[in-house]
């Protein structure tokens, strides 16, 4: 029975990380949507790790509302990004921009520039939950 919820869960999270990345026929806007994972560490705070990723947004592209098992560190890289965050004002970053997502916020990023916007993405989370959690 363990083995079949770790692997449930498994599953689960490659789901919610391909649906950032991969198109989906109900969502073209997904489709200019890439992701290339960097690194990712072993904390020396027990059951936390260290991810970042560079994530590329096409113009008009829109990461779907999600939130993460921990806290997002974002820093643009490229380009211009609104980020709309629960409970927040928007704000619009551009490149050498900064911006703290907390623990378990969720968020939706725009690319609202004319040309390709990235981010470089440092997530702190919770080790062996999945890194991106779609919003319902």
């Amino acid at each position: 029975m363990k083995q079949h919820n770790i692997l449930a869960s498994a599953i689960v999270a490659v789901v919610m990380a391909a649906a950032l990345i991969i198109p989906d026929s109900a969502s073209a806007q997904l489709k200019g949507l890439g992701r290339k994972d960097l690194q990712q560490h072993d904390l020396s705070i027990p059951g936390r790790e260290a991810v970042q990723v560079l994530v590329d947004f096409k113009p008009g592209v829109t990461a779907p509302k999600h939130s993460h098992p921990g806290e997002e560190i974002i820093y643009v890289t490229e380009g211009v990004l609104e980020y709309r965050l629960e409970g927040k004002a928007s704000v619009t970053l551009k490149t050498g921009d900064v911006l703290f997502i907390p623990y378990g916020v969720k968020h939706e990023v725009k690319n609202v520039g004319n040309v390709e916007a990235k981010e470089l993405a440092t997530y702190i989370v919770e080790k062996g939950k999945p890194l991106v959690v779609l919003a319902k």
